[in-house]
């Protein structure tokens, strides 16, 4: 079956402005751009706009916006959380967004489940959990002698605490065993966790080295929550793929990016939620203090990082912000730094590759997977972008519309 999608503007995900033309499918892959182009089932496109597929390359798609309060979760079965994941799917889907990187809590059987079609939703790559040190950012220790909801393991989530160079090594082994794509890490404390320090650094030097020396000997790259400079230095020194969040990063940061070609993946969508979970009662103490004053210094790292040239990719950290706000993460780079075109090639053919998809997704051009968009109006009036979604099309077949 060769399906063209007719009469519209494209936005072939290279940062050019659309322009008018067909797009020709068949067998899951784009056969032609062009004009007048035949085929056995027509779609008409005028008046719409086509994108490629587009990606969040830091998302949990096992979590909600509710688990942040945690007395709450930690009376819930089990299992619960399992049934909620089929509607994150469908509202990540339902945004166009048809590939992400999984920032930790999918696991092996998620992403199976996608890819056999047991559920509907965007390609997973996933990293399992996130190595922490003890007293990190991924320790769910707590002083009452409980251990956090968001910290029990099960067969196939190992436990991501570890220390020295051995049990570095031995965990990103151990994360890959259990079906890891990418090694994520915490080289910096977090805000939502309640005993550590987003500004200062975890993980030695000697740590990071190994993490990513173990992590490309198995042919993985290494994605990095951290937001202090000193995190972020040296997770670049040691030569991660990508810094995500950089909420501290400063202009030595930024110079060290740039000289090794790493990604930022600024996830300003997740500061949205900030003063509201400030002010929640049902967030623990120790993460509300945390919140109280901290504004917005992750937008004023994004302008500086942008400003300078470094490479950024689309992701969004949802459900930090629920699920199906993703869109806004397109909105706030482009008042902050990023032309919308700039923007809308972050969550496109830039995001592709990060990930290393580049030669089968992020833009419309021959022998691509299909993975299209159709957009009602202008693609780039970004925040009412959620509500103009009419079809998604993935691998060519309709799977939102």
């Amino acid at each position: 079956m060769r399906t063209v999608f007719a009469g519209g503007r494209i936005f072939d995900g290279t940062g050019v402005s659309p322009a008018e033309g067909d797009l020709l499918v068949e067998d899951g892959r784009i056969v032609e751009v062009g004009a007048g182009l035949d085929g056995d089932e027509v779609v008409d496109a005028s008046g719409r706009t086509l994108l490629p597929g587009l990606f969040d390359v830091h998302v949990h798609l096992a979590s909600v916006y509710e688990d942040i309060d945690e007395a709450r979760t930690m009376h819930l079965p089990f299992s619960y959380g399992f049934f909620r994941i089929p509607e994150n799917l469908r509202l990540t889907l339902a945004l166009g967004i048809t590939t992400v990187r999984d920032a930790a809590g999918a696991d092996l059987g998620l992403k199976r489940a996608v890819e056999d079609g047991v559920l509907r939703g965007p390609r997973v790559q996933i990293s399992v959990t996130m190595m922490s040190m003890t007293g990190g950012h991924n320790d769910p220790w707590l002083p009452s002698g409980a251990v956090s909801a968001w910290g029990v393991t099960y067969p196939g989530m190992p436990d991501g605490v570890c220390d020295g160079i051995d049990g570095v090594t031995a965990k990103v082994r151990e994360v890959i065993r259990a079906g890891a794509d990418v090694i994520k890490i915490a080289s910096s404390g977090g805000f939502l966790s309640p005993l550590d320090d987003p500004s200062l650094p975890h993980f030695s030097q000697e740590e990071l080295d190994a993490i990513v020396a173990t992590a490309a000997d198995h042919g993985r790259w290494v994605m990095c929550h951290a937001h202090g400079a000193e995190g972020v230095k040296r997770a670049v020194r040691a030569g991660v793929r990508s810094i995500d969040h950089g909420t501290y990063l400063d202009e030595e940061g930024v110079g060290m990016m740039l000289e090794r070609g790493t990604w930022l993946v600024p996830t300003l969508t997740a500061g949205d939620t900030t003063e509201q979970m400030a002010n929640d009662p049902k967030v623990p103490e120790p993460v509300r203090e945390k919140l109280r004053n901290l504004g917005r210094p992750e937008i004023d790292a994004f302008r500086t990082a942008a400003e300078a040239g470094v490479k950024v990719a689309m992701g969004t950290d949802c459900p930090v912000a629920p699920h199906g706000t993703n869109l806004r993460e397109l909105e706030l780079m482009a008042e902050n730094g990023l032309s919308p075109e700039r923007a809308l090639v972050a969550a496109t053919s830039s995001a592709a590759e990060l990930m290393g998809l580049e030669e089968e997704l992020g833009t419309l051009e021959p022998g691509k997977r299909a993975d299209v968009v159709v957009v009602e109006g202008d693609p780039f009036e970004f925040k009412t972008l959620a509500q103009r979604i009419e079809a998604v099309y993935k691998d060519g077949q309709r799977v939102v519309g």
